[in-house]
Protein backbone atom coordinates (compact mmCIF):
# COMPACT_ATOMS: atom_id res chain seq x y z
CA UNK A 1 0.00 0.00 0.00
CA UNK A 2 1.40 3.44 -0.88
CA UNK A 3 2.44 5.72 1.92
CA UNK A 4 1.07 9.20 2.23
CA UNK A 5 4.32 10.63 0.92
CA UNK A 6 3.97 8.48 -2.16
CA UNK A 7 0.57 9.78 -3.25
CA UNK A 8 0.50 11.63 -6.55
CA UNK A 9 0.36 15.35 -5.92
CA UNK A 10 -0.18 18.40 -8.06
CA UNK A 11 1.10 20.72 -5.33
CA UNK A 12 3.86 23.12 -6.34
CA UNK A 13 7.43 22.22 -5.51
CA UNK A 14 8.33 23.08 -1.91
CA UNK A 15 11.34 25.18 -0.92
CA UNK A 16 13.04 22.05 0.47
CA UNK A 17 12.44 20.12 -2.77
CA UNK A 18 13.84 23.00 -4.81
CA UNK A 19 16.91 23.06 -2.59
CA UNK A 20 17.40 19.30 -3.02
CA UNK A 21 17.21 19.51 -6.81
CA UNK A 22 19.35 22.66 -7.03
CA UNK A 23 22.05 21.44 -4.65
CA UNK A 24 22.24 17.95 -6.15
CA UNK A 25 22.23 19.24 -9.71
CA UNK A 26 24.76 22.02 -9.20
CA UNK A 27 27.27 19.74 -7.55
CA UNK A 28 26.80 17.15 -10.28
CA UNK A 29 27.24 19.81 -13.00
CA UNK A 30 30.60 20.71 -11.51
CA UNK A 31 31.60 17.05 -11.33
CA UNK A 32 30.70 16.46 -14.98
CA UNK A 33 32.58 19.67 -15.86
CA UNK A 34 35.68 18.21 -14.25
CA UNK A 35 35.26 14.88 -16.01
CA UNK A 36 34.56 16.29 -19.46
CA UNK A 37 37.30 18.90 -19.57
CA UNK A 38 39.63 16.14 -20.67
CA UNK A 39 37.32 15.00 -23.45
CA UNK A 40 36.93 18.52 -24.80
CA UNK A 41 40.72 18.93 -24.89
CA UNK A 42 41.67 15.41 -26.03
CA UNK A 43 43.55 16.56 -29.14
CA UNK A 44 45.72 19.08 -27.22
CA UNK A 45 46.30 16.71 -24.30
CA UNK A 46 47.45 14.02 -26.74
CA UNK A 47 50.23 16.32 -27.96
CA UNK A 48 51.23 17.29 -24.41
CA UNK A 49 51.34 13.86 -22.75
CA UNK A 50 51.84 11.35 -25.59
CA UNK A 51 54.63 13.11 -27.47
CA UNK A 52 56.50 9.85 -28.10
CA UNK A 53 53.78 8.64 -30.51
CA UNK A 54 52.98 9.71 -34.05
CA UNK A 55 50.00 12.08 -34.60
CA UNK A 56 47.41 9.36 -35.29
CA UNK A 57 48.51 7.29 -32.30
CA UNK A 58 48.62 10.43 -30.13
CA UNK A 59 44.96 11.11 -30.79
CA UNK A 60 43.88 7.49 -30.29
CA UNK A 61 46.01 7.28 -27.10
CA UNK A 62 44.44 10.48 -25.77
CA UNK A 63 41.00 8.99 -26.45
CA UNK A 64 42.03 5.80 -24.66
CA UNK A 65 43.16 7.84 -21.65
CA UNK A 66 39.77 9.58 -21.85
CA UNK A 67 38.18 6.14 -21.94
CA UNK A 68 40.20 4.96 -18.91
CA UNK A 69 38.00 7.11 -16.71
CA UNK A 70 34.96 5.35 -18.12
CA UNK A 71 36.40 1.87 -17.71
CA UNK A 72 36.65 2.17 -13.92
CA UNK A 73 33.27 3.86 -13.42
CA UNK A 74 31.48 0.54 -12.65
CA UNK A 75 34.07 -0.17 -9.94
CA UNK A 76 33.33 3.24 -8.45
CA UNK A 77 29.65 2.31 -8.58
CA UNK A 78 30.39 -0.83 -6.55
CA UNK A 79 32.57 0.90 -3.96
CA UNK A 80 30.46 4.00 -3.42
CA UNK A 81 27.14 2.29 -4.11
CA UNK A 82 27.85 -0.09 -1.22
CA UNK A 83 28.71 2.85 1.05
CA UNK A 84 25.60 4.76 -0.08
CA UNK A 85 23.31 1.85 0.76
CA UNK A 86 24.99 1.26 4.12
CA UNK A 87 25.80 4.71 5.55
CA UNK A 88 23.66 7.06 3.46
CA UNK A 89 23.39 9.00 0.20
CA UNK A 90 24.61 12.40 1.40
CA UNK A 91 28.06 11.64 2.77
CA UNK A 92 28.91 9.18 0.03
CA UNK A 93 28.59 11.62 -2.82
CA UNK A 94 30.31 14.31 -0.73
CA UNK A 95 33.39 12.06 -0.83
CA UNK A 96 33.07 11.49 -4.57
CA UNK A 97 33.14 15.17 -5.41
CA UNK A 98 36.27 15.70 -3.30
CA UNK A 99 38.09 12.97 -5.23
CA UNK A 100 36.90 14.34 -8.57
CA UNK A 101 37.77 17.96 -7.85
CA UNK A 102 41.26 17.28 -6.54
CA UNK A 103 42.12 14.94 -9.42
CA UNK A 104 41.03 17.56 -11.94
CA UNK A 105 43.10 20.27 -10.29
CA UNK A 106 46.20 18.07 -10.36
CA UNK A 107 45.80 17.51 -14.12
CA UNK A 108 46.04 21.29 -14.46
CA UNK A 109 49.46 21.40 -12.80
CA UNK A 110 50.84 18.08 -14.04
CA UNK A 111 54.20 18.26 -15.91
CA UNK A 112 54.05 17.11 -19.55
CA UNK A 113 55.97 14.45 -21.48
CA UNK A 114 58.67 16.95 -22.41
CA UNK A 115 59.38 17.55 -18.70
CA UNK A 116 59.15 14.12 -17.05
CA UNK A 117 58.86 11.74 -19.99
CA UNK A 118 56.49 8.71 -20.04
CA UNK A 119 55.71 9.23 -16.33
CA UNK A 120 53.50 12.14 -17.40
CA UNK A 121 51.23 9.82 -19.37
CA UNK A 122 51.16 7.26 -16.53
CA UNK A 123 50.17 9.88 -13.93
CA UNK A 124 47.57 11.36 -16.29
CA UNK A 125 45.93 7.96 -16.75
CA UNK A 126 46.03 7.44 -12.97
CA UNK A 127 44.18 10.71 -12.42
CA UNK A 128 41.63 9.74 -15.05
CA UNK A 129 41.08 6.49 -13.16
CA UNK A 130 40.44 8.42 -9.93
CA UNK A 131 37.98 10.65 -11.77
CA UNK A 132 36.19 7.59 -13.12
CA UNK A 133 35.93 6.02 -9.66
CA UNK A 134 34.49 9.24 -8.27
CA UNK A 135 31.95 9.61 -11.06
CA UNK A 136 30.95 5.99 -10.57
CA UNK A 137 29.71 6.95 -7.12
CA UNK A 138 28.35 10.39 -7.97
CA UNK A 139 25.51 9.87 -10.42
CA UNK A 140 23.78 7.05 -8.57
CA UNK A 141 23.88 9.06 -5.36
CA UNK A 142 22.50 12.24 -6.91
CA UNK A 143 19.77 10.46 -8.90
CA UNK A 144 18.74 8.32 -5.93
CA UNK A 145 18.79 11.30 -3.57
CA UNK A 146 16.51 13.41 -5.78
CA UNK A 147 14.17 10.53 -6.66
CA UNK A 148 13.70 9.67 -2.98
CA UNK A 149 12.71 13.29 -2.29
CA UNK A 150 10.27 13.47 -5.23
CA UNK A 151 6.49 13.02 -4.85
CA UNK A 152 4.96 9.99 -6.51
CA UNK A 153 3.96 10.93 -10.05
CA UNK A 154 6.70 13.55 -10.40
CA UNK A 155 9.89 11.48 -10.26
CA UNK A 156 10.47 11.84 -13.98
CA UNK A 157 10.20 15.61 -13.78
CA UNK A 158 12.36 15.93 -10.65
CA UNK A 159 15.14 13.54 -11.70
CA UNK A 160 15.28 15.03 -15.20
CA UNK A 161 17.09 17.98 -13.65
CA UNK A 162 19.87 15.59 -12.68
CA UNK A 163 19.85 14.35 -16.27
CA UNK A 164 20.62 17.87 -17.51
CA UNK A 165 23.82 18.01 -15.46
CA UNK A 166 26.02 15.94 -17.78
CA UNK A 167 25.12 18.14 -20.74
CA UNK A 168 25.42 21.33 -18.68
CA UNK A 169 28.80 20.13 -17.39
CA UNK A 170 29.96 19.61 -20.96
CA UNK A 171 28.50 22.98 -21.94
CA UNK A 172 30.29 24.69 -19.02
CA UNK A 173 33.58 23.05 -19.98
CA UNK A 174 33.20 24.24 -23.59
CA UNK A 175 32.39 27.80 -22.48
CA UNK A 176 35.40 27.99 -20.12
CA UNK A 177 37.65 26.55 -22.83
CA UNK A 178 36.34 28.99 -25.44
CA UNK A 179 36.76 31.95 -23.09
CA UNK A 180 40.32 30.97 -22.23
CA UNK A 181 41.16 30.26 -25.87
CA UNK A 182 39.81 33.61 -26.98
CA UNK A 183 41.57 35.54 -24.24
CA UNK A 184 44.99 33.90 -24.72
CA UNK A 185 45.04 33.07 -28.42
CA UNK A 186 45.38 29.63 -29.99
CA UNK A 187 49.17 29.31 -29.72
CA UNK A 188 49.33 30.27 -26.05
CA UNK A 189 46.32 28.13 -25.23
CA UNK A 190 47.91 25.08 -26.89
CA UNK A 191 51.19 25.71 -25.08
CA UNK A 192 49.94 26.20 -21.51
CA UNK A 193 46.57 27.96 -21.48
CA UNK A 194 44.72 24.62 -21.62
CA UNK A 195 45.68 24.19 -17.93
CA UNK A 196 43.52 27.10 -16.76
CA UNK A 197 40.11 25.34 -17.06
CA UNK A 198 41.49 22.50 -14.94
CA UNK A 199 42.99 24.80 -12.31
CA UNK A 200 39.87 26.94 -11.83
CA UNK A 201 37.92 23.79 -11.02
CA UNK A 202 39.24 24.08 -7.46
CA UNK A 203 36.83 27.00 -6.98
CA UNK A 204 33.93 24.89 -8.21
CA UNK A 205 34.99 22.17 -5.79
CA UNK A 206 34.85 24.56 -2.84
CA UNK A 207 31.33 25.69 -3.81
CA UNK A 208 30.15 22.09 -4.27
CA UNK A 209 31.47 20.91 -0.90
CA UNK A 210 29.87 23.87 0.88
CA UNK A 211 26.51 23.16 -0.77
CA UNK A 212 26.53 19.45 -0.04
CA UNK A 213 27.46 19.91 3.60
CA UNK A 214 24.18 21.83 4.04
CA UNK A 215 22.01 19.03 2.63
CA UNK A 216 19.91 16.53 4.63
CA UNK A 217 19.80 12.77 4.14
CA UNK A 218 17.07 11.41 1.84
CA UNK A 219 13.73 10.61 3.55
CA UNK A 220 13.52 7.12 2.04
CA UNK A 221 16.93 6.21 3.47
CA UNK A 222 16.10 7.78 6.85
CA UNK A 223 12.84 5.81 6.98
CA UNK A 224 14.59 2.58 6.07
CA UNK A 225 17.36 3.20 8.61
CA UNK A 226 14.89 3.99 11.41
CA UNK A 227 13.12 0.70 10.69
CA UNK A 228 16.42 -1.21 10.75
CA UNK A 229 16.06 -2.31 7.12
CA UNK A 230 19.34 -1.03 5.66
CA UNK A 231 21.32 -3.66 3.78
CA UNK A 232 24.36 -5.10 5.51
CA UNK A 233 25.65 -6.64 2.27
CA UNK A 234 24.33 -4.63 -0.70
CA UNK A 235 26.76 -6.22 -3.18
CA UNK A 236 25.71 -9.78 -2.45
CA UNK A 237 22.04 -8.77 -2.33
CA UNK A 238 22.27 -6.94 -5.64
CA UNK A 239 24.29 -9.45 -7.61
CA UNK A 240 24.15 -12.69 -5.60
CA UNK A 241 20.37 -13.10 -5.69
CA UNK A 242 18.90 -13.92 -9.11
CA UNK A 243 15.72 -11.86 -8.60
CA UNK A 244 17.85 -8.73 -8.18
CA UNK A 245 20.63 -9.66 -10.63
CA UNK A 246 18.01 -10.23 -13.34
CA UNK A 247 16.77 -6.66 -12.88
CA UNK A 248 20.33 -5.33 -13.07
CA UNK A 249 21.00 -7.22 -16.33
CA UNK A 250 17.74 -6.06 -17.88
CA UNK A 251 18.52 -2.48 -16.88
CA UNK A 252 21.94 -2.75 -18.52
CA UNK A 253 21.07 -4.44 -21.81
CA UNK A 254 17.46 -3.31 -22.13
CA UNK A 255 17.95 0.37 -21.24
CA UNK A 256 21.35 1.79 -20.40
CA UNK A 257 23.73 0.32 -23.01
CA UNK A 258 21.72 1.85 -25.87
CA UNK A 259 21.16 5.07 -23.96
CA UNK A 260 24.92 5.32 -23.37
CA UNK A 261 25.93 5.02 -27.03
CA UNK A 262 23.24 7.48 -28.15
CA UNK A 263 24.44 9.96 -25.53
CA UNK A 264 28.12 9.76 -26.45
CA UNK A 265 27.42 9.77 -30.18
CA UNK A 266 25.30 12.91 -29.91
CA UNK A 267 27.59 14.89 -27.64
CA UNK A 268 31.17 13.61 -27.97
CA UNK A 269 31.54 11.66 -31.17
CA UNK A 270 29.85 14.50 -33.05
CA UNK A 271 32.40 16.97 -31.62
CA UNK A 272 35.38 14.73 -32.41
CA UNK A 273 33.96 14.04 -35.88
CA UNK A 274 33.70 17.75 -36.65
CA UNK A 275 37.22 18.48 -35.44
CA UNK A 276 39.24 15.45 -36.56
CA UNK A 277 37.41 14.13 -39.62
CA UNK A 278 35.60 17.08 -41.17
CA UNK A 279 38.48 19.41 -40.14
CA UNK A 280 36.37 22.24 -38.73
CA UNK A 281 38.29 24.80 -36.68
CA UNK A 282 38.25 23.52 -33.05
CA UNK A 283 36.96 26.80 -31.61
CA UNK A 284 34.14 26.95 -34.18
CA UNK A 285 33.26 23.30 -33.56
CA UNK A 286 33.09 23.91 -29.80
CA UNK A 287 30.81 26.91 -30.31
CA UNK A 288 28.43 25.03 -32.57
CA UNK A 289 28.25 22.05 -30.20
CA UNK A 290 27.74 24.41 -27.24
CA UNK A 291 24.83 26.15 -29.01
CA UNK A 292 23.26 22.79 -29.87
CA UNK A 293 23.58 21.72 -26.23
CA UNK A 294 21.93 24.96 -25.13
CA UNK A 295 19.04 24.33 -27.52
CA UNK A 296 18.63 20.70 -26.53
CA UNK A 297 19.07 20.84 -22.74
CA UNK A 298 15.49 21.93 -21.84
CA UNK A 299 14.21 18.76 -23.50
CA UNK A 300 15.69 16.63 -20.71
CA UNK A 301 13.04 18.16 -18.46
CA UNK A 302 10.39 17.99 -21.21
CA UNK A 303 10.85 14.26 -21.75
CA UNK A 304 11.36 13.56 -18.05
CA UNK A 305 8.05 15.28 -17.27
CA UNK A 306 6.31 13.60 -20.22
CA UNK A 307 7.48 10.22 -18.91
CA UNK A 308 5.41 10.82 -15.75
CA UNK A 309 2.34 10.92 -18.00
CA UNK A 310 2.89 8.37 -20.78
CA UNK A 311 5.65 6.22 -19.29
CA UNK A 312 9.45 6.04 -19.37
CA UNK A 313 9.78 3.13 -21.77
CA UNK A 314 8.01 4.55 -24.89
CA UNK A 315 10.17 7.68 -24.88
CA UNK A 316 13.47 5.83 -24.40
CA UNK A 317 12.66 3.23 -27.07
CA UNK A 318 11.57 5.93 -29.54
CA UNK A 319 14.88 7.75 -29.06
CA UNK A 320 16.82 4.55 -29.74
CA UNK A 321 14.80 3.83 -32.88
CA UNK A 322 15.29 7.34 -34.28
CA UNK A 323 19.04 7.12 -33.70
CA UNK A 324 19.28 3.74 -35.44
CA UNK A 325 17.37 4.95 -38.49
CA UNK A 326 18.97 8.38 -38.95
CA UNK A 327 22.63 8.35 -37.80
CA UNK A 328 24.08 7.68 -41.25
CA UNK A 329 22.09 10.39 -43.09
CA UNK A 330 22.63 12.87 -40.25
CA UNK A 331 26.42 12.47 -40.18
CA UNK A 332 26.62 12.63 -43.97
CA UNK A 333 24.55 15.82 -43.82
CA UNK A 334 26.95 17.10 -41.16
CA UNK A 335 29.88 16.60 -43.55
CA UNK A 336 28.03 18.40 -46.35
CA UNK A 337 27.12 21.34 -44.12
CA UNK A 338 30.45 21.72 -42.32
CA UNK A 339 32.87 20.98 -45.17
CA UNK A 340 31.11 21.01 -48.56
CA UNK A 341 34.45 20.89 -50.39
CA UNK A 342 35.27 17.59 -48.69
CA UNK A 343 31.83 16.16 -49.46
CA UNK A 344 32.15 17.21 -53.11
CA UNK A 345 35.62 15.69 -53.43
CA UNK A 346 34.38 12.41 -51.98
CA UNK A 347 31.69 12.29 -54.63
CA UNK A 348 33.78 13.36 -57.65
CA UNK A 349 37.23 11.94 -56.85
CA UNK A 350 36.80 8.78 -54.85
CA UNK A 351 39.87 7.23 -53.26
CA UNK A 352 40.60 3.51 -53.53
CA UNK A 353 43.45 1.46 -52.09
CA UNK A 354 44.35 -1.68 -54.03
CA UNK A 355 46.43 -3.95 -51.82
CA UNK A 356 46.97 -7.42 -50.39
CA UNK A 357 44.71 -7.71 -47.28
CA UNK A 358 47.08 -10.30 -45.79
CA UNK A 359 49.74 -7.60 -45.46
CA UNK A 360 47.48 -5.10 -43.70
CA UNK A 361 47.87 -4.64 -39.93
CA UNK A 362 45.31 -3.31 -37.46
CA UNK A 363 45.37 0.48 -37.71
CA UNK A 364 43.46 1.37 -34.53
CA UNK A 365 46.13 0.59 -31.94
CA UNK A 366 46.56 3.38 -29.37
CA UNK A 367 50.28 2.62 -28.88
CA UNK A 368 51.27 2.20 -32.52
CA UNK A 369 53.98 4.30 -34.14
CA UNK A 370 54.69 4.95 -37.80
CA UNK A 371 57.69 2.58 -37.62
CA UNK A 372 55.36 -0.29 -36.69
CA UNK A 373 53.97 -0.19 -40.23
CA UNK A 374 56.31 -1.22 -43.04
CA UNK A 375 54.19 -2.87 -45.76
CA UNK A 376 52.73 -0.86 -48.66
CA UNK A 377 49.24 -1.52 -47.30
CA UNK A 378 50.09 -0.25 -43.82
CA UNK A 379 52.01 2.79 -45.03
CA UNK A 380 49.17 3.75 -47.38
CA UNK A 381 46.48 3.22 -44.74
CA UNK A 382 48.47 5.17 -42.17
CA UNK A 383 48.90 8.13 -44.50
CA UNK A 384 45.23 8.07 -45.54
CA UNK A 385 44.09 7.91 -41.90
CA UNK A 386 46.30 10.86 -40.97
CA UNK A 387 44.72 12.79 -43.85
CA UNK A 388 41.23 11.79 -42.60
CA UNK A 389 40.60 10.42 -46.09
CA UNK A 390 37.49 8.42 -46.94
CA UNK A 391 38.60 5.47 -49.06
CA UNK A 392 37.64 1.99 -50.20
CA UNK A 393 39.99 -1.01 -50.03
CA UNK A 394 40.17 -3.39 -53.00
CA UNK A 395 41.99 -6.73 -52.94
CA UNK A 396 45.18 -6.79 -54.99
CA UNK A 397 48.30 -8.84 -55.63
CA UNK A 398 50.78 -9.64 -52.81
CA UNK A 399 53.03 -6.66 -52.09
CA UNK A 400 50.75 -4.19 -53.86
CA UNK A 401 49.75 -0.85 -52.45
CA UNK A 402 48.24 1.49 -55.02
CA UNK A 403 46.28 4.56 -53.99
CA UNK A 404 44.00 5.90 -56.72
CA UNK A 405 42.56 9.40 -56.35
CA UNK A 406 40.33 10.16 -59.30
CA UNK A 407 42.59 9.14 -62.19
CA UNK A 408 45.86 9.62 -60.30
CA UNK A 409 47.61 6.42 -59.13
CA UNK A 410 50.30 6.53 -56.42
CA UNK A 411 52.44 3.55 -55.40
CA UNK A 412 53.03 3.11 -51.67
CA UNK A 413 56.58 1.99 -50.80
CA UNK A 414 57.86 -0.88 -48.66
CA UNK A 415 59.91 0.29 -45.66
CA UNK A 416 62.80 -1.22 -43.75
CA UNK A 417 64.07 -0.28 -40.29
CA UNK A 418 67.53 0.46 -38.99
CA UNK A 419 69.40 -2.21 -37.03
CA UNK A 420 67.88 -1.06 -33.73
CA UNK A 421 64.37 -1.16 -35.13
CA UNK A 422 63.51 2.27 -33.73
CA UNK A 423 63.28 4.21 -36.97
CA UNK A 424 63.11 3.84 -40.75
CA UNK A 425 66.39 3.64 -42.61
CA UNK A 426 67.29 6.75 -44.57
CA UNK A 427 66.10 5.46 -47.94
CA UNK A 428 62.74 4.29 -46.55
CA UNK A 429 62.21 7.58 -44.73
CA UNK A 430 62.72 9.47 -47.98
CA UNK A 431 60.35 7.19 -49.90
CA UNK A 432 57.62 7.51 -47.26
CA UNK A 433 58.00 11.30 -47.15
CA UNK A 434 57.80 11.45 -50.96
CA UNK A 435 54.71 9.19 -50.94
CA UNK A 436 52.94 11.35 -48.36
CA UNK A 437 53.75 14.51 -50.30
CA UNK A 438 52.52 13.02 -53.57
CA UNK A 439 49.37 11.82 -51.77
CA UNK A 440 48.75 15.26 -50.28
CA UNK A 441 49.31 16.97 -53.63
CA UNK A 442 46.96 14.56 -55.40
CA UNK A 443 44.25 15.03 -52.78
CA UNK A 444 44.61 18.79 -53.04
CA UNK A 445 44.43 18.64 -56.85
CA UNK A 446 41.30 16.50 -56.60
CA UNK A 447 39.64 19.09 -54.39
CA UNK A 448 40.21 17.56 -50.94
CA UNK A 449 40.67 20.47 -48.52
CA UNK A 450 43.30 20.44 -45.78
CA UNK A 451 40.68 21.93 -43.47
CA UNK A 452 37.13 23.22 -43.65
CA UNK A 453 36.78 26.67 -45.19
CA UNK A 454 35.13 28.85 -42.48
CA UNK A 455 33.38 30.90 -45.17
CA UNK A 456 31.67 27.78 -46.53
CA UNK A 457 30.54 26.27 -43.22
CA UNK A 458 26.74 26.35 -43.07
CA UNK A 459 26.66 27.17 -39.37
CA UNK A 460 22.86 27.22 -38.85
CA UNK A 461 22.49 23.84 -40.57
CA UNK A 462 25.39 22.31 -38.60
CA UNK A 463 23.83 23.53 -35.34
CA UNK A 464 20.42 22.18 -36.41
CA UNK A 465 21.89 18.72 -37.12
CA UNK A 466 23.79 18.74 -33.83
CA UNK A 467 20.62 19.81 -32.02
CA UNK A 468 18.75 16.82 -33.49
CA UNK A 469 21.51 14.53 -32.20
CA UNK A 470 21.19 16.14 -28.76
CA UNK A 471 17.40 15.75 -28.93
CA UNK A 472 17.89 11.99 -29.25
CA UNK A 473 20.12 12.18 -26.16
CA UNK A 474 17.36 13.92 -24.18
CA UNK A 475 14.82 11.28 -25.20
CA UNK A 476 16.88 8.31 -24.02
CA UNK A 477 18.46 10.05 -21.03
CA UNK A 478 15.74 12.31 -19.62
CA UNK A 479 13.55 9.52 -18.14
CA UNK A 480 16.35 7.01 -17.35
CA UNK A 481 17.12 8.02 -13.74
CA UNK A 482 13.51 7.70 -12.64
CA UNK A 483 13.19 4.35 -14.37
CA UNK A 484 16.35 2.92 -12.81
CA UNK A 485 15.29 4.08 -9.33
CA UNK A 486 11.88 2.47 -9.78
CA UNK A 487 13.31 -0.83 -10.97
CA UNK A 488 15.20 -1.69 -7.76
CA UNK A 489 14.45 -1.89 -3.98
CA UNK A 490 15.37 1.01 -1.66
CA UNK A 491 17.76 -1.04 0.48
CA UNK A 492 20.10 -1.78 -2.48
CA UNK A 493 19.07 1.06 -4.79
CA UNK A 494 22.36 3.03 -4.83
CA UNK A 495 24.34 -0.11 -5.71
CA UNK A 496 21.86 -1.80 -8.04
CA UNK A 497 21.13 1.24 -10.20
CA UNK A 498 24.70 2.57 -10.25
CA UNK A 499 26.39 -0.53 -11.66
CA UNK A 500 24.29 -0.99 -14.84
CA UNK A 501 24.27 2.77 -15.38
CA UNK A 502 28.06 3.02 -15.29
CA UNK A 503 28.68 -0.12 -17.33
CA UNK A 504 26.24 1.14 -19.95
CA UNK A 505 27.57 4.69 -19.99
CA UNK A 506 31.14 4.04 -18.91
CA UNK A 507 31.91 1.04 -21.09
CA UNK A 508 29.42 0.95 -23.95
CA UNK A 509 29.18 4.75 -24.17
CA UNK A 510 32.52 6.02 -22.87
CA UNK A 511 34.56 3.71 -25.09
CA UNK A 512 32.56 4.77 -28.14
CA UNK A 513 34.92 7.49 -29.47
CA UNK A 514 37.95 5.17 -29.20
CA UNK A 515 36.18 2.17 -30.71
CA UNK A 516 34.52 4.15 -33.49
CA UNK A 517 37.69 5.98 -34.54
CA UNK A 518 39.64 2.71 -34.45
CA UNK A 519 36.98 1.22 -36.73
CA UNK A 520 37.33 4.17 -39.10
CA UNK A 521 41.15 3.92 -39.12
CA UNK A 522 40.94 0.20 -39.90
CA UNK A 523 38.14 0.33 -42.48
CA UNK A 524 38.87 3.62 -44.25
CA UNK A 525 35.26 4.84 -44.35
CA UNK A 526 34.74 7.94 -42.19
CA UNK A 527 31.18 6.80 -41.35
CA UNK A 528 32.08 3.20 -40.52
CA UNK A 529 32.38 3.97 -36.79
CA UNK A 530 28.62 4.65 -36.65
CA UNK A 531 27.95 0.92 -36.89
CA UNK A 532 29.04 0.57 -33.28
CA UNK A 533 26.37 2.83 -31.68
CA UNK A 534 23.75 1.62 -34.15
CA UNK A 535 24.44 -2.02 -33.29
CA UNK A 536 24.35 -1.47 -29.50
CA UNK A 537 21.21 0.70 -29.76
CA UNK A 538 19.48 -1.98 -31.86
CA UNK A 539 20.34 -4.68 -29.29
CA UNK A 540 18.95 -2.52 -26.46
CA UNK A 541 15.81 -1.69 -28.44
CA UNK A 542 14.96 -5.36 -28.95
CA UNK A 543 15.66 -6.40 -25.34
CA UNK A 544 13.94 -3.32 -23.95
CA UNK A 545 10.77 -3.82 -26.01
CA UNK A 546 10.52 -7.52 -25.17
CA UNK A 547 11.62 -7.79 -21.55
CA UNK A 548 11.69 -4.43 -19.70
CA UNK A 549 8.49 -3.44 -17.92
CA UNK A 550 7.07 0.06 -17.49
CA UNK A 551 7.80 1.55 -14.04
CA UNK A 552 6.19 4.99 -13.79
CA UNK A 553 3.46 3.84 -11.37
CA UNK A 554 5.79 1.97 -9.01
CA UNK A 555 5.67 3.05 -5.34
CA UNK A 556 9.36 3.24 -4.40
CA UNK A 557 8.50 3.52 -0.69
CA UNK A 558 7.01 0.04 -0.90
CA UNK A 559 10.17 -1.28 -2.55
CA UNK A 560 12.31 -1.89 0.52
Amino acid sequence: MATASAVTTNAPMTAEEKKVIFASSLGTVFEWYDFYLYGSLAAIIGKQFFTGLDPTAQFIASLMAFAAGFIVRPFGALVFGRLGDMIGRKYTFLVTILIMGLSTFIVGVLPTYDTIGPAAAVILVGLRLLQGLALGGEYGGAATYVAEHAPHGKRGAYTSWIQTTATLGLFLSLIVILGTRTALGEATFAAWGWRIPFIVSILLLAISVWIRLSMNESPAFQKMKSEGKTSKAPLSESFGQWKNLKVVLLALFGLVAGQGVVWYTGQFYALFFLQSVVKVDPAAANIMVAVALLIGTPFFVVFGTLSDKIGRKPIIMAGLLLAILTYFPLFKALTNAANPDLARAQETAQITLTTDPAQCSFQGSPIARDVDFTTPCDIAKRALAQAAANYETVSGAPGSGQVKIGEKVIEAPTATLTAGGHKFDEDSAKKIAAFKKELADAMKAAGYPAKADPAKVNTPLVIAILAVLVLYVTMVYGPIAAMLVELVPTRIRYTSMSLPYHIGNGWFGGLLPSISFAMVAQNGNIYHGLWYPIGIAALTLVIGLLFVRETKDVDIYARD
